[in-house]
């Protein structure tokens, strides 16, 4: 008599279709791939991509820095391997993806 009957209203997506319910429950998921590709993938494919341009422009004279963190100079490359003079006569080998940086020219003056 006093109360009055409450009806529960209906989900507005529904009336869209399909199509609303999907993007409601797939969306957040779609979002966080795109987000994962542009903030974590792209930047480290970008990366390998700037590491592999800079071994394939390594040189006989280059000054570098191993992954070691040893200086030295190239004196010697093959396909594979780099022999770096790291003292006056004290020459060192190692493989060229262990190379992390060129170094500017004349930054080794001690060699």
């Amino acid at each position: 008599m006093f109360i009055s009957n409450a009806y529960a209203q209906s989900n507005p997506l529904e009336s869209l279709g399909g199509a609303g319910g999907f993007l409601g429950q797939y969306g957040f998921l779609i979002l966080m791939f795109v987000a994962m590709y542009f903030l974590m993938i792209r930047p480290q494919m970008k990366r390998a991509k700037e590491q592999k341009t800079m071994m394939e422009a390594l040189a006989k004279g280059d000054e570098v820095v191993t992954a070691g963190g040893v200086l030295g100079r190239i004196s010697k490359i093959s396909d594979l391997y780099l022999t770096i003079e790291i003292s006056n006569g004290v020459e060192m080998t190692v493989q060229k993806s262990s190379v992390t940086m060129v170094l500017p020219k004349g930054t080794l003056k001690a060699l």
